[in-house]
Order: structure tokens, then sequence, then C-alpha cells
């Protein structure tokens, strides 16, 4: 695969990226990483912690090369799993290189993905498998995610977390599994991250033909032509893009920066729905002096931005989730 980036008509390159492999000393790795992108102009949010690295950065062509060169230096990282697109603007506030438990949060500390994930099914030979009876297709994103595409025919777990996913199939486990039958079990995520531990769990659980999408919805989204393509509406992404479709072109969503739920064009023609404020799914969570405090924030971001410069709170897409892809 060729993650090199080249020439854009977009201004800035964006990358998301991620390698299951042990790390010894994160914090020895995070200064210099986080130092390195900011003297190149990158920003974005990276999560590091003993299972490996994962995250999205966005910045100049040459800044994005610089850090993934640099990270592809570390130990197990030479073949750092990056999906590469453009934006118009920076997705992003600020740089972030933070160290977690988990780079992408299951809760299930046996989970070994190096070694036991699914099988990689390509992009191409995607559809023939999820067109098949006998597949059960499994969207393993959030609920927010899922309501806005996913595959044609897949089955949606409902979860507000990645964490809710064990108890969902564990629950699930006898509707969706026939006894003495092996079905074919094929899941998704947004760039293939959380696949490599769903896949790895459901091993574990003791299905064994278990198969996923090489290099997620993304990398579908890009090789897959419209006309060819099994999947539905637009995919949800970590940042201030929110949402892109086929060729991995802008979407038409964009985002309640008070519950940071994607929201379409009916979604914003709501009577509770004030930008910045409060949506209709998110009204009823907020006391009026949540909603009057958010309301002064966003004046002052609106404010900030109308001279060029970022207001000092402003919270975009995806700075404090957990970069899940």
């Amino acid at each position: 695969m060729d993650n090199s980036v080249s020439a854009s008509p977009s201004p800035l390159s964006v990358a998301a990226l991620y390698r299951f492999t042990p790390f010894d000393d994160c914090a020895s790795i995070q200064g210099p990483l986080e130092r390195l992108c900011r003297e190149q102009g990158v920003r974005g949010t990276l999560l590091l912690a003993h299972e490996g690295i994962n995250g999205t950065i966005a910045g100049p062509a040459d800044g994005i090369s610089a850090v993934l060169a640099h990270i592809r230096s570390l130990p197990g990282c030479a073949e750092l799993d990056v999906k590469l697109s453009s934006a118009s603007a920076m997705p992003f506030h600020r740089m972030k290189v933070r160290l977690k438990r988990e780079i992408v949060t299951m809760g299930e500390p046996d989970i070994e993905p190096r070694g036991s994930a699914g099988t990689y099914v390509a992009p191409q030979e995607w559809n023939a498998l999820i067109a098949d009876p006998e597949t059960i297709l499994i969207d393993t994103r959030n609920d927010y995610e899922v309501a806005i595409g996913t595959f044609q025919g897949a089955i949606d777990p409902k979860t507000a977390t990645f964490r809710d996913f064990p108890a969902w199939f564990r629950s699930e486990r006898e509707r969706l599994l026939v006894a003495g039958k092996q079905p074919k079990v094929a899941m998704f995520c947004t760039g293939g991250i959380r696949c490599e531990k769903s896949t790895a769990f459901l091993k574990q659980e003791g299905v064994e033909n278990v198969f996923h999408l090489q290099g997620g919805i993304l990398k579908y989204l890009e090789t897959v032509p419209q006309d060819a393509s099994l999947w539905r509406g637009e995919c949800f992404v970590f940042d201030q893009r929110v949402a892109i479709g086929h060729g991995l072109a802008q979407g038409s969503h964009t985002l309640c920066h008070a519950c940071r739920r994607p929201l379409n064009e009916q979604d914003r023609t709501s009577p509770l729905y004030e930008a910045g404020v409060s949506c209709a799914a998110c009204h009823g969570e907020r006391t009026e002096a949540q909603r009057a405090s958010a309301r002064e924030r966003h004046r002052q971001e609106t404010l900030a931005a109308s001279r060029g410069r970022s207001h000092i709170g402003a919270v975009q897409a995806g700075e404090d989730d957990d970069c899940a892809s």
C-alpha cells in the first residue's frame, strides 16, 4: 500500500492512522512526537498505549509526510496503517499526543489483535462477501455513526460506545449464530482499528469464520465506484469534516457542538436546534443555564473566527474522543 502524501487540490492533508504494536515506554515516545507535529504545523490527536498508536492528524503535505516517517521509525510501526484524504480548512484546533490504557477502548484485557484478528477482505472483494445470504454483517461503530450511513443489510448493535460491544454480542449470540453451523461473520468500522479488536474478540468467543473490511469504510469509499457500492448514506469521521461520502468527498452533515451528534439538513430545521447551543436530541438533556453558557461560548468562538483566531476554549469534532476509526 502506498501511503505517501501526494499533491492535492486542497491545501491540507488528513491522515487517519493506527498500528497495534507493543510499546514498552510510551512516555518516551510522547514528547518527541508531539514536538515534531508542532514544528511541522500538524494538528489533531494521537493516542499512545502499550498496545500501539491511533489517531487522526492534519496539516501541510510535507508536514504529514515528516510525521508519518517518524511514526514508521518507531518499534513495530514500519507497516503503519494510514488512510489519507484532504481538507480545505484545518479540521483541528490543537495538537495532542495522549497516553491511554487502550488505543481504542473495548475493555477486554485479554484481547490480542496482533495475532488473532479476523481475515482481511479487500474493498474490491467486500461486496461478494456481504451479498452472500450466509454472511452475518455487523457494524461495530457507535449508534450515532450508524445513524447517518452503513452497508446495506448490516446489523446495528445500537451501542453507545465500543466498550458496549462485547456485552451486546454475548447477549445476542444465540440469536445470531445458529447451533451446529459455522456462519461467516463480517464486520466493519471507519478505518479498521475497531475491527482488529472485535474480530479478535469473536474468535476468542469461539467464532471461527470471522472477516473484516481491510482499511475500513474509508478505504471502501475511496476505491469502490459509487455505482457499484453497497454503502448507503455518509460516513462519520472524527474531525471537523463530520462526514464524508464516496471518493472521500465532504458530506452534508454538520455537528451539534453541544452534544457532538451529527446533524442532517432536516435536523437543523428543528425549532430546538440552535447553532453551538443545542439540537433536538440534546435540548432536553441540558438546563437553561447550560444553554446560556453554551450560547456565550459560541458567540465568543464566532467572534474569534471572524478575526481569524481560534477561541481558546473551542472543541471540535473528535478532539476529546477515542479517535476511533
